[in-house]
């Protein structure tokens, strides 16, 4: 298994990436958790799932931390009221899950390690009925 240095210029470059990525689907999971309920919101919270899975193969637990950390950085700036007391994100049962559905994210991090190995995956003995 390749280990990524966080603190190499590579690592750093993958963890800015990462929040980067995060904030993006902050911002679109924001303009989309209302669009025809509830399909908006469960593809937002999908999509907050694959950021998760894609900072965890880019750079492990911290690239978790990096998107998690975009997702609710831009969603609580565009998620309060505007000048005009407007909101994007209403204080309604779909606001609050998509305020909560950022920790979705997190759910990455629980995922098994292997599937983020570039190690070859082992071949399984073929069981034959040859005699």
């Amino acid at each position: 298994m390749t280990v990524v240095q966080i603190f190499s210029g590579r690592g750093l470059a993958r963890l800015a990436g990462s929040f980067v990525v995060g904030a993006v689907i902050g911002l679109v999971g924001t303009g989309i958790h209302r669009w025809m309920q509830p399909w908006g919101l469960i593809g937002a919270l999908v999509l907050v799932l694959v950021g998760g899975v894609l900072g965890r193969a880019w750079t492990g637990s911290a690239g978790v931390l990096a998107v998690g950390l975009g997702v609710v950085t831009v969603t609580g700036l565009i998620g309060g009221g505007g000048p005009g007391g407007d909101v994007i994100i209403a204080a309604q049962p779909i606001g609050y899950l998509w305020f909560a559905g950022a920790i979705v994210v997190a759910g990455a991090a629980f995922l098994p390690r292997r599937w983020f190995s570039e190690a070859a995956a082992l071949p399984r003995d073929a069981d034959t009925d040859a005699p």
